[in-house]
C-alpha cells in the first residue's frame, strides 16, 4: 500500500493529476464537438501553427501564451477565409495552412538563438509546471468550460446543423469563430502540459470515445469527460512508475480506452455486429 501511494507524497505529482484533469475535462469537452463538425482537423491545424507565434513572441519579448494564441487563430482564420473564397476543400485548405506554419516555425526555430527547448514544445511537460502555470491553466480551463457549456445548445446546433442554426437566427459566423478561439484557447492553455502532438490526441479521442458509445449528445460529453479524466489521472499514476513519457501515457490510455468502446460499444461495436452479420448471412 505505501509504494501504490508513493506518488501522492510529491507535490509535483498531485499538481500534475489536478492540471491534467483540466486539461483533460476541457480538451473533452471540446472534443465532441469537434467531432459533429467535422473539425477533428482543425485541432491539428491550430496546434502545429503555434510554433511560429511561440517563437516570434520569445524574439520580441512577448508572454509565449500570446504569441501562441495569435497564430493559432490565424491558422483558423486564413483557413476559413481560403475555403471560402476557393474551391478548395476545408480540410485541404488546413493541411497547406498549417503544415506551412509549422515548417515556418521550424525555420525561425532554427535561425533564432534561444533558451526554448523544442522537445518541451512539442511533448510538453506536465510534471515540471511552475505554480504560475497551474493557476494560469485553472482559470482558463475554468471559464472556456463556462463558456462551452453556457452556449452548449447554440454550439450544437451550429455544429450539427448550421442552415437550421442560420433560419432560426443564430448568429453562425460569431459561434463559428467564438468555437476557434476557445479552440485556440484550449490548445495554448495545454502546451506547457502536455504539448502540440499530444494534444490533438486529446481534442479527438474523447470526443470518438462518446461518440461510439451513445447516441445522446449530454451523455456523450458525460463518457468523453469521463473518459478524458480517467486517462489522465491513470497515465500520470502509470509514468511515475514506469519511467516513461506522462502526456504519452495518458494519450496510450486513451487509445486503449477508444479500442475497447469500437469493440464493445452497445450499439456501433464490432463485438455485437458479429451476431448480426451471422444472422443476415444465414437468411441470405
Amino acid at each position: 500500500m505505501s509504494t501504490l501511494l508513493e506518488p501522492f507524497k510529491y507535490p509535483f505529482m498531485v499538481d500534475a493529476m489536478i492540471v491534467g484533469v483540466a486539461i483533460a475535462s476541457v480538451c473533452a469537452v471540446l472534443s465532441c464537438y469537434l467531432v459533429l463538425k467535422g473539425w477533428s482537423l482543425m485541432g491539428d491545424a491550430i496546434s502545429h501553427a503555434v510554433l511560429p507565434g511561440i517563437v516570434i513572441a520569445y524574439a520580441i519579448g512577448l508572454p509565449l501564451a500570446i504569441g501562441a494564441f495569435s497564430s493559432g487563430l490565424f491558422c483558423a482564420v486564413a483557413t476559413g477565409y481560403i475555403k471560402a473564397n476557393t474551391r478548395v476543400k476545408e480540410d485541404t485548405v488546413m493541411g497547406v495552412v498549417f503544415t506551412g506554419l509549422f515548417a515556418f516555425g521550424l525555420v525561425l526555430f532554427t535561425k533564432i538563438k534561444s533558451d526554448l527547448h523544442l522537445d518541451h514544445i512539442l511533448f510538453g511537460n506536465i510534471l515540471g509546471l511552475e505554480a504560475g502555470d497551474l493557476r494560469d491553466t485553472l482559470i482558463v480551463s475554468g471559464i472556456t468550460l463556462t463558456i462551452v457549456l453556457a452556449l452548449r445548445r447554440d454550439l450544437l446546433l451550429f455544429c450539427f446543423d448550421p442552415a437550421q442554426a442560420r433560419t432560426i437566427g443564430l448568429p453562425t459566423t460569431v459561434l463559428y469563430y467564438l468555437l476557434l478561439s476557445l479552440l485556440a484557447v484550449t490548445i495554448v492553455v495545454s502546451l506547457k502540459a502536455v504539448g502540440i502532438i499530444l494534444v490533438i490526441a486529446m481534442l479527438v479521442t474523447p470526443g470518438c470515445i462518446g461518440y461510439l458509445v451513445t447516441d445522446k449528445f449530454n451523455r456523450m460529453l458525460a463518457i468523453a469527460v469521463s473518459a478524458a479524466v480517467f486517462s489522465s489521472l491513470t497515465g500520470i499514476y502509470v509514468s511515475f512508475f514506469i519511467n516513461a513519457s506522462t502526456g504519452a501515457c495518458i494519450v496510450l490510455v486513451q487509445a486503449l480506452i477508444f479500442l475497447g468502446a469500437l469493440v464493445f460499444a452497445p450499439k456501433r461495436g464490432l463485438w455485437r455486429r458479429r451476431p448480426n452479420a451471422a444472422a443476415q448471412k444465414a437468411i441470405t
